[in-house]
């Protein structure tokens, strides 16, 4: 296989990958909500509330499945605004309903409404909830009555001098057991702490298991990404495991069923998440559960009964995050949350990519030069390896004459022309092959480096100069897509002539089906290839001046 054979199958290869993006889009469309119908009755629906320790089943949970795009009820909300959130709390249930992202606008164009990562309305909905999964009463007459997310709190909202804010739950049960759910925000922080609180004043042990979960609808709000496919669903990590992704088919199609130590459950989407984080080092189930309306549950319930002695108390902590993708924030919440970011097998290679990337920010303070910056160092360190490959095309180049003529002298037999072909190629010096190897160790760090742009929320609605005011957007008037496909047209141009008519063919059209993809690509992606092709260009036709005249 010589170069150019190469440089055709990379191209279809690329090619193909891209078709495979988009075929990622087709087959995995949000689905479409059914119509709107006046509610039945459905005791045979999938309960949202988790089955508590005992085998028998717990108390069927009201209809999941209200009229409209309400799917949850509602009572009072108590509002909580820090520096970067904005949430609401409701007192049915004590969800976290809803949160704007102050920091993070919904479009670039309207920088004062904030991107809503979590609502309790269809199509978008996300909400996280809490309670204890527990029957009401056992044969010895031990209390476990409970609040679970159907139960309606009395709450209130404090806020002290240093900014932190708490929304205080509160719920006593018939036997008088008062039960506390305490969310504290704290000031610039997407850490919520949530405290379950247990008072028993009275006669007998209360017991009871803690569950933790994430709802939220299939479909995902739209975060400005052009024409590519992302991951949006649940994902668990544990020691054992590590990162796992559960998507909504999974759940569809099975029950996740987990005993976990340690570990953590979250929704993401692109940019953004959601994850519970247990506090305590003790085990728990996790599980996942599909209800109606295209809606999934994914959480964790304590694997032990919490057990409260009479004329005591005791508290759970937990955490839950709901924010951007900020890798070094994500590293201190929890371990491997961090990879939600996610890379897919080349992680190895787009951390420190990104790593990079972020340190040259600092200093230039534009992520948009820092992407050019940062193309311009992967061709330092790889500059011999091109060097190679490019001395090895211009020999080619210098010999094509040579090629052609022997290719019209032997015609349509192949074993004499391939014979006269090695003979030039020993004469001259020249290896085939010569350039292979430098493309192919090249490879996955161009595509860890597409992955590392594509994933990273620090590009979203991040601008550069002029028109570009969104390098996570496609370009607005298509002018970084053009160049980029004047620069592969040119790049080809410097490369030797396929010999095979065919393949000539096919390498002329890749600069133009190369564009067409890109029309649609984010402004970032596009921009690393254009300034990655105009180097090439430069690389290339140094070294070829240099060969063709020695």
């Amino acid at each position: 296989m010589d170069t150019q054979r190469l440089l055709l199958f990379v191209g279809l290869g690329l090619v193909l990958f891209m078709l495979w993006e988009a075929w990622q889009r087709e087959v995995n469309p949000p689905p479409a909500q059914p119509a709107v119908t006046q509610p039945t009755a459905t005791p045979s629906a999938p309960s949202d509330v988790p089955v508590g320790a005992e085998s028998r089943p717990a108390v069927q949970a009201p209809s999941l499945v209200p009229a409209g795009d309400d799917v949850v009820q509602r009572s009072e909300s108590l509002e909580i605004k820090t520096n970067v959130i904005r949430a609401l709390i409701n007192t049915h249930g004590g969800d976290l309903r809803l949160v704007d992202l102050l920091q993070y606008p919904a479009e670039s164009k309207k920088p004062d409404v904030p991107f809503r990562l979590m609502n309790d309305t269809l199509p978008h909905l996300f909400i996280a909830q809490s309670g204890f999964a527990n029957k009401r009463a056992r044969d010895d007459g031990t209390i476990v009555a409970a609040p679970n997310h159907h139960t309606t709190y009395k709450g209130r909202v404090e806020k002290d001098a240093q900014g932190v804010v708490r929304a205080i739950l509160e719920w006593t049960s018939p036997e008088g057991v008062i039960f506390s759910k305490i969310y504290i925000f704290q000031p610039d922080s997407y850490v919520i702490e949530v405290q379950h609180k247990v008072e028993n004043p009275t006669t007998q042990a209360w017991h009871g298991n803690l569950y933790l979960q994430l709802q939220r609808s299939s479909e995902e709000v739209s975060t400005g990404l052009g024409a590519t496919y992302t991951y949006t669903g649940g994902v668990i990590w544990s020691e054992a495991e590590k990162y796992e992704k559960i998507n909504f088919d999974d759940m569809q199609d099975e029950d996740l069923q987990r005993d976990i130590t340690g570990g953590w459950a979250a929704m993401i989407q692109h940019y953004f998440l959601g994850a519970w984080v247990p506090v305590n080092d003790v085990p728990y189930t996790f599980y996942s559960r599909a209800l109606p309306r295209d809606i999934y549950a994914l959480g964790l319930k304590s694997a032990q009964e919490m057990q409260v002695a009479p004329q005591s108390s005791q508290s759970i902590n937990s955490q839950l995050f709901v924010g951007p993708k900020l890798q070094h924030v994500l590293e201190e919440v929890a371990p491997g949350l961090e990879l939600t970011v996610d890379y897919g097998v080349l992680t190895i290679l787009a951390k420190p990519l990104f790593w990079a990337l972020e340190f040259i920010h600092k200093y230039v303070g534009n992520w948009g030069w820092a992407i050019v910056l940062l193309t311009l160092l992967i061709k330092l360190v790889f500059y011999k390896l091109s060097e190679t490959s490019y001395k090895s095309m211009a020999h080619m180049r210098k010999v094509q004459p040579r090629l052609q003529a022997i290719k019209e002298q032997y015609g349509n037999d192949r074993q004499k022309l391939n014979q006269a072909m090695m003979d030039i190629y020993k004469k001259e010096k020249i290896n085939p092959l010569g350039g292979c190897l430098p493309i192919l160790v090249q490879i996955p760090v161009f595509i860890a480096l597409y992955w590392m742009l594509l994933e990273s929320v620090e590009l979203r609605q991040a601008p550069w100069i002029l028109w570009i005011t969104d390098l996570s957007a496609k370009d607005p008037y298509f002018v970084l897509p053009i160049l980029m496909g004047a620069t592969m047209l040119i790049q080809q141009k410097l490369n030797p002539t396929p010999i095979d008519p065919m393949q000539a063919k096919i390498m002329m059209a890749l600069p133009f089906v190369f564009t067409v993809f890109f029309l649609f690509f984010p402004a970032g992606l596009v921009l690393y290839w254009v300034v990655n092709n105009t180097l090439s260009i430069a690389q290339q036709w140094y070294i070829t001046r240099i060969v063709i005249k020695s």
